[in-house]
């Protein structure tokens, strides 16, 4: 899968990709990440991409001239799709990571400063996509948080040790505990029935541990989970499981 990244600061982006899964896919050839700077496209003798707001206000809006010429100059390959990371987007969760992980190319387009002309968005025909209801000063951080996620996802990226399906909202719900050695620690034991070796009383200590976090900690997604379509194994554990 290929990754464009229109962005004022590549390095940013250059450099986050350079650590952990997101190098490792990058040299095992799963993903390609390439940016492109809208500041090499403008035709300002001075370099500018931004301008003054008209009407008046604070800050300075991105121009569309080098935005737009930047996005023409990316080769689109089939299976594309643009976004553009905004506070006003559609906010990003696990469903549309899987969905960009089915995509051959996510061309991401990072603002910055007090925002995007609106003639940008609307003729570059990219969706608006937000990773949460606050402002961050520009759209670097929360395309590498795209980048990240979706590359998790991509087949052959994550080994069996590192397996993305137990990952907290891979189906709905929040992720199990996890424990390791030593035994005890500070009074505190690892629970019995992970030590006994029997895989299915595993899975389903580890799946009602799934139901009582996200039950506890984000109700919200639990009453969703149970309107979804849920498995054979759910609907029998759920038979006795109190909410």
């Amino acid at each position: 899968m290929r990754f464009d990244v229109l962005t004022l600061f590549p390095q940013t982006i250059v450099d986050a990709c350079s650590y952990s899964i997101m190098k490792r896919a990058s040299d095992d050839k799963y993903i390609t990440v390439n940016t492109i700077n809208p500041r090499d496209y403008t035709i300002d003798k001075h370099k500018k991409v931004d301008d003054t707001p008209y009407g008046g206000g604070a800050g300075m809006l991105l121009s569309c001239q080098p935005y737009l010429d930047a996005l023409k100059s990316v080769e689109k390959f089939s299976n594309s799709k643009t976004i553009l990371m905004s506070p006003r987007g559609k906010v990003f969760n696990q469903k549309m990571a899987k969905e960009f992980a089915s995509l051959n190319q996510l061309i991401i387009v990072c603002g910055h400063y007090e925002g995007f002309d609106e003639r940008i968005i609307e003729l570059s025909g990219a969706e608006e996509v937000s990773i949460g209801d606050f402002v961050m000063t520009g759209g670097e951080f929360p395309a590498l948080c795209v980048i990240d996620s979706v590359t998790r996802l991509l087949k052959g990226v994550l080994g069996a040790e590192e397996s993305f399906e137990y990952d907290s909202h891979y189906d709905g719900l929040l992720e199990h505990p996890h424990y390791t050695k030593p035994r005890e620690y500070d009074g505190l034991s690892v629970p019995d029935v992970l030590l006994s070796g029997n895989h299915e009383k595993i899975a389903q200590w580890r799946r009602l541990e799934q139901y009582k976090i996200t039950l506890d900690k984000r109700p919200d997604l639990f009453e969703k989970f149970l309107k979804s379509e849920l498995s054979d194994f759910d609907k029998k554990l759920l038979k006795d499981f109190k909410y």
